[in-house]
């Protein structure tokens, strides 16, 4: 799929996302907040919802968190105009509260839509609730920074957990984390290229074989 089919796609995506009238804490199309970036992009990032400020300006990251993660991807080489950046919760929870368990199973066909149509070399999950889409019964502590290697929905995907921007601002210590985590970036999208390239081959030589 070219760069324009993707957008056409994602385009498509998100009218119906907004057409939805049945998403939980959504009262209007207008408290739908889409993802941005790039339809083509090498990295997808994934929060977890929108604060007042998304939902106040109807894009993702753009609040206090979402400044300091902006912040860091330019300084990591990595533009927020060149990735793609989404929620798993598409709506601001009341009092920015938790996401609840139903609320991300609403949105999730429309977030796997998006991860299908980007297929991005590289997920960052911003925050154990993206993280737990990917890596279930997991603590961030443990793993943020670290590459995994999963399978989704037949596929599979390289997945960067990080903390989220939110709690780097809380934190020296995570803040640090979150900035040496994002430094990795750039050379980690090289090698998970070449690792997909070194997949495709062997599914090849597997098709020929039979």
């Amino acid at each position: 799929m070219n760069a324009t089919d993707k957008l056409k796609n994602l385009h498509k995506t998100l009218e119906n996302l907004a057409d939805e009238g049945k998403l939980p804490l959504a009262k209007t199309a207008r408290d739908v907040i889409p993802g941005e970036g790039r339809a083509d992009a090498e990295v997808m990032l994934i929060g977890e919802a929108p604060g007042y400020h998304e939902h106040v300006k109807r894009r993702p990251f753009v609040g206090r968190s979402g400044q300091l993660l902006r912040q860091v991807l330019v300084k990591v080489g990595l533009p927020p105009e060149t990735v793609y950046i989404s929620n798993i919760v598409k709506v601001r929870p009341p009092d920015n509260r938790d996401p609840l368990p139903k609320e991300i199973s609403a949105f999730k066909p429309y977030l796997d839509e998006e991860i299908e149509i980007i297929s991005p070399d590289l997920v960052i999950t911003l925050g154990r609730f993206s993280m737990a889409k990917f890596l279930p019964d997991v603590r961030i502590s443990q793993v943020h920074g670290r590459l995994h290697k999963v399978s989704w929905q037949g596929k599979l995907l390289y997945v960067l957990p990080m903390y989220h921007p939110a709690a780097a601002l809380r934190s020296t210590k995570m803040k640090e984390a979150f900035i040496s985590d994002f430094k990795k970036v750039k050379k980690i999208i090289p090698w998970v290229k070449e690792q997909k390239q070194l997949e495709e081959k062997r599914h090849q030589v597997i098709e020929n074989l039979f």
